[in-house]
């Protein structure tokens, strides 16, 4: 499969694998959050377009386009049509540089990078069909308060992600009881029991729990010994390619 990035000028943005070093969760006792699997997993599941230049976003808190100031932290000669005021009520344009295709049944997600919140602006997502458009799509964000937010050089400002075309519309979601699957009852159990008493220990100052610092079954791929194997295609380190040149 390929995910083809057409490229619109002749300086356009910067597209990465996601990475999972995130500011705030790196701020933690022992980095604590990198220990949440599915955190990093997201963060690295889909790749990033980066900000060619850093800049500042102001609003005042009115409905127009001339209520919203960008500037730059130096001269660019493509900022202007990087980045705009163009849907008016707080909501920042930001233009990625391509126009993306993707294999045939597949969508492109596009929205902020995962788990990286920011103070006064929250991404817009959107799904784009671009197995078939014939022109970009833009990246929004919206102030959710008057005021001003930064932007750095090299900072993502979309993150896109591909997703199938009409799969979910087939996907029956089914309410059952726990107690339904006696088997999953019992690795549930058995579970909670490894659990309550790992952090029993923990609480006690146990060497070895303090040692283990966390349970790392999920991490691992792993299962208590008397549930069976554990699955054989867990990942918990997602690899994407980078952008290469085509012909």
């Amino acid at each position: 499969m390929e995910l083809e990035c057409f490229a619109l000028g002749n300086r356009p943005p910067e597209i990465v694998p996601g990475r999972p070093q995130r500011g705030w969760m790196d701020s933690f006792t022992d980095r604590h959050p990198y220990r949440c699997l599915p955190l990093t997993m997201a963060n690295t599941t889909g790749w990033e377009i980066l900000c060619p230049v850093g800049f500042t976003a102001e609003w005042n808190g009115g409905p127009g386009q001339g209520d919203i100031q960008l500037k730059p932290d130096r001269p660019h000669p493509d900022f202007h049509e990087f980045v705009k005021s163009h849907f008016t009520h707080g909501v920042v344009t930001f233009h990625t540089g391509y126009l993306f295709r993707t294999p045939k049944d597949w969508d492109l997600w596009c929205g902020g990078p995962p788990n990286l919140p920011k103070d006064g602006i929250q991404p817009l997502s959107g799904i784009v069909e671009t197995d078939w458009l014939p022109f970009p799509f833009t990246m929004n964000w919206v102030f959710t308060r008057p005021g001003r937010v930064r932007f750095e050089k090299g900072e993502p400002f979309c993150f896109i992600a591909l997703t199938p075309h009409r799969v979910q519309e087939q996907v029956q979601p089914v309410l059952r009881s726990l107690a339904s699957d006696p088997a999953l009852t019992q690795q549930y159990n058995v579970w909670m029991r490894e659990r309550n008493s790992f952090n029993a220990r923990l609480g006690k100052r146990d060497p070895e729990a303090i040692r283990e610092a966390w349970q790392r079954y999920y991490f691992r791929g792993e299962i208590p010994e008397d549930l069976g194997s554990a699955p054989a295609d867990h990942v918990n380190k997602r690899r994407l390619k980078a952008p290469r040149i085509g012909r």
